[in-house]
């Protein structure tokens, strides 16, 4: 009995020594981030003065008296509802085409999984010449057909259209996790529905898509996550304005702002952890409509 309760003390104590830097690296670096920001969250901080506590006085008043607020959380959603689905369809369609056994097709899967690993900042760069309303690569090719060329990010009402462009041209990550899936999918399955007479469409719609769906919730909660945190692109392309009169201002720029712009800490950290309820919310939405949907292979 002794040397059972010696062997599991010494099996506890390595244990522990082998979660250490694990558990070190997560208060460090994520428990004690998290609390301190609720805790700044419910005061009035800026970098040169000590926090001084005001309750919910930050949240009362991002709903009630920032319409800036209000005007950001309607960009990224706006942003969020047409680049996110759009995205996905068409990964999903070169997916299933690059899926194809055909000369040349690892070439294409290379050229169109290149772009979502070029750096962001120099894509954006690329982007904003590629749109420059008069002379932009973008713009020419429009009115070289006869049409009427958009103002891109000289045009409120366009602007938010140019960011969903440049986002669905950078889809080649969720396009790799839809082939890796579709490359998963029975053979026999695909070749049995043939043999009962199924067109293509019925294929996808009935085989295809519901073997793919876990892979297809997955794309979609990241890609959530993703679009709800968009910064980086619209940073650059409008030196970190939001622009033109606030038309692409989206949350994370506009937390941003508040937090080194306007050295407004506790009101940032107010936005961070709306932003944190917003996400978490839509994911337990998206997970509990998933079971009706999703098909996981072992039940």
């Amino acid at each position: 009995m002794n040397r059972m309760h010696n062997t599991a003390r010494r099996d506890l104590r390595n244990g522990l020594l082998f979660i250490t830097p694990w558990a070190l690296g997560f208060i460090v670096f994520t428990a004690y981030p998290l609390v301190s920001s609720f805790y700044y969250a419910l005061t009035d901080f800026g970098t040169m003065r000590a926090p001084n506590f005001v309750g919910l006085r930050n949240f009362i008043n991002l709903f009630t008296k920032d319409e800036l607020f209000w005007k950001s959380l309607y960009n990224t959603f706006y942003y969020a509802i047409f680049a996110l689905p759009l995205g996905a369809v068409v990964s999903l369609s070169l997916a299933i085409l690059l899926n194809q056994r055909l000369p040349g097709v690892t070439f294409f899967r290379t050229v169109y999984f290149l772009p979502s690993i070029l750096p962001v900042v120099a894509v954006s760069i690329v982007w904003q010449l590629l749109l420059i309303p008069q002379t932009g690569l973008i713009n020419v090719l429009i009115r070289s057909v006869g049409l009427k060329s958009p103002g891109w990010f000289a045009d409120p009402d366009w602007a938010k259209a140019g960011l969903i462009l440049i986002s669905v041209w950078k889809i080649g990550e969720t396009m790799i996790i839809y082939l890796a899936a579709l490359q998963d999918v029975p053979v026999q399955l695909t070749e049995a529905a043939i043999l009962d007479g199924a067109g293509a469409w019925k294929r996808l719609t009935h085989v295809t898509l519901p073997l793919i769906s876990p892979a297809i919730l997955f794309n979609v909660i990241t890609g959530m996550v993703g679009t709800l945190q968009y910064f980086t692109t619209v940073y650059v392309l409008t030196n970190g304005d939001g622009g033109p009169v606030n038309s692409t201002l989206v949350y994370s720029l506009y937390l941003y702002r508040n937090a080194f712009k306007y050295l407004k800490m506790g009101y940032a950290s107010a936005m961070a952890w709306i932003l944190l309820l917003i996400t978490l919310g839509i994911t337990l939405l998206i997970m509990r409509a998933s079971g009706k949907f999703v098909y996981y292979g072992g039940k």
